[in-house]
């Protein structure tokens, strides 16, 4: 999994996402690259925008764009979830440069994905300095399901490594915005282990309903409703 960053100023946007958190001026944001293997529920690719908001007097995340190369994914997210998942096709492969068309350092790697439009987003990751430990990680998602707001809990420990990056976006596509910035971090997360969602327990406490194995991602069906 790679995260990488930026700090977009709010008039770059042209009035997109105006819910979005503003920070001096700049709106946060993070472009995300993970690849789930087959420990997990699903194994697939994804590649989405992900923003701060506010939710009920708490700071959410939100995901106003996201591909991934699995149609069961795609419909699983957008029902379950009410995350605009959106299908692509991704490749990835070692390089020896961090522009984005020839790619990383020596063990670093080069991102591609595209749909039936051409290129959505090119990405070139570079070596990375590892830091030491597991690092644990817990936030909530909100997206908009059926009208109605969907929060749901995500929990994600790995190893981290600190890298350079550089993503390409189209210019004219959806990540168009990051067009002309570049990230202020970027962070690897290897050997991950994640849980997305939540169901409820016998006292009513949301919980995660299966633990994820290592380098994998599970999601956690939420109860069903009352009919």
């Amino acid at each position: 999994m790679v995260v990488s960053v930026w700090f977009v100023p709010r008039a770059a946007l042209a009035g997109a996402f105006p819910r979005a958190v503003t920070v001096l001026g700049r709106v946060p944001v993070a472009t995300v690259w993970v690849r789930y293997d087959p420990r997990g529920v699903l194994a697939y690719r994804e590649v989405m925008a992900a923003l701060l908001v506010w939710h009920r007097r708490h700071l959410r995340v939100t995901v106003p764009h996201i591909w991934v190369d699995s149609p069961a994914s795609q419909v699983g997210g957008r029902a379950l979830w009410g995350i605009p998942k959106e299908l692509a096709v991704f490749t990835e492969r070692p390089g020896t440069s961090t522009r984005p068309e020839t790619a990383g350092d020596a063990d670093g790697t080069h991102l591609h994905a595209r749909d039936a439009t051409g290129t959505i987003v090119a990405a070139a990751v570079s070596r990375g300095r590892r830091l030491p430990g597991r690092w644990p990680v817990r936030f909530r998602v909100v997206q908009d399901l059926d009208g109605q707001p969907r929060v749901s809990p995500v929990r994600l420990a790995g190893r981290l490594a600190l890298h350079r990056s550089r993503w390409d976006p189209a210019a004219e596509g959806p990540l168009g915005f990051l067009t002309g910035h570049r990230p202020r971090l970027t962070v690897r997360l290897d050997d991950f282990r994640m849980i997305f969602g939540a169901g409820a327990g016998r006292d009513g406490i949301p919980r995660p309903t299966r633990r994820a194995r290592r380098g994998a991602c599970r999601e956690a069906r939420p109860p069903r409703r009352p009919a």
